[in-house]
């Protein structure tokens, strides 16, 4: 059994991103399993997989063995240079990565590796870690904190809503709302079949979208611009249905006839991008914005819509 100080490297991190630092030849899932069995303790208190630890944090580990048979660490290599190709910003404090979409940003659920891993393979004497976390099928700008200090600046920012997030989405029928805030509640600790499934609900966390029509399709569908107030779990695709307008390709919370129209034009995911990300660093009052454009396969099924439009 250990106790170990956070110290100043770990603070801001993640529980379950610390325990991946200190038991490295363990799965991912396996430190999932003892947090949730209640085998670790923050302060002598169980905590949750993303509780974030300050810096005066006593972490209990408790002995954790490692079969012969665990799986390697180190993300594939194909992997480790499609992320590294996805950067399209580097900065002393930041990478900003431009994620495809089906590429989780970490592992876990099933999944080896994501992203941070493969960066953590591609520059190992670095400090990488998520500032933020965006859905394995959504595409877009993910920002990677390169020092510890620019991991608690921007988790500061994020915690007082000084970081601006804007995606873009394409919703079933012609949006009639104009500019509109949608302020919803979501419980998002619900399991359906043992899968999560995120619901509008009084007693949810809460949760604000702010959506803007930017292109319309006649009557089968619109494109839309979404700032979050909030970022809990699948929160644009649950308002969006909230609303009556859902996500293409959204096989979850969608619209089945619709999902089925979409692609017969040729989508093949889910149409949502996390297309802008602004915020303003406050040691030295220096605006940072960065903007990923739409991908070729999206562009393409705006492209088919245009043309069926004008057919």
């Amino acid at each position: 059994m250990q106790q170990v100080e956070v110290g100043e490297r770990g603070a801001g991190q993640r529980l379950d991103n610390f325990l991946g630092r200190i038991l490295k030849d363990v799965p991912r899932t396996h430190v999932f399993r003892v947090i949730r069995k209640g085998e670790v303790r923050v302060n002598g208190k169980r905590a949750k997989p993303d509780t974030r630890l300050l810096a005066s944090d006593i972490v209990r580990v408790p002995p954790v063995r490692v079969g012969a048979a665990a799986p390697p660490r180190r993300a594939p290599t194909g992997m480790v240079k499609d992320v590294v190709d996805a950067i399209i910003h580097e900065d002393p404090r930041l990478l900003v990565i431009n994620k495809p979409a089906g590429v989780a940003v970490h592992g876990g659920s099933g999944v080896s590796f994501g992203v941070i891993e493969a960066l953590r393979a591609a520059r190992p004497d670095e400090e990488l870690e998520l500032v933020h976390r965006i859905d394995r099928e959504t595409s877009g700008i993910l920002l990677v904190s390169r020092k510890p200090a620019a991991l608690r600046t921007l988790h500061g920012l994020m915690r007082d809503g000084h970081v601006e997030k804007r995606y873009l989405a394409l919703v079933k029928g012609k949006w009639e709302l104009g500019r509109k805030r949608i302020d919803a509640p979501l419980r998002t600790d619900i399991r359906v079949s043992g899968e999560r499934t995120v619901k509008v609900h009084e007693t949810g966390k809460e949760a604000a979208s702010v959506f803007k029509p930017v292109q319309f399709f006649g009557k089968k569908a619109s494109l839309v611009e979404v700032e979050l107030e909030t970022g809990r779990t699948h929160q644009i695709r649950v308002h969006a249905a909230h609303a009556g307008y859902p996500l293409a390709g959204d096989d979850k919370y969608g619209d089945e006839a619709f999902n089925e129209a979409m692609k017969a034009l040729g989508l093949t995911r889910m149409f949502l991008h996390a297309h802008q990300v602004s915020f303003t660093w406050p040691e030295t009052g220096v605006e940072f914005t960065v903007n990923a454009p739409l991908p070729e396969e999206l562009k393409a099924v705006v492209d088919a819509l245009v043309e069926k439009k004008r057919s």
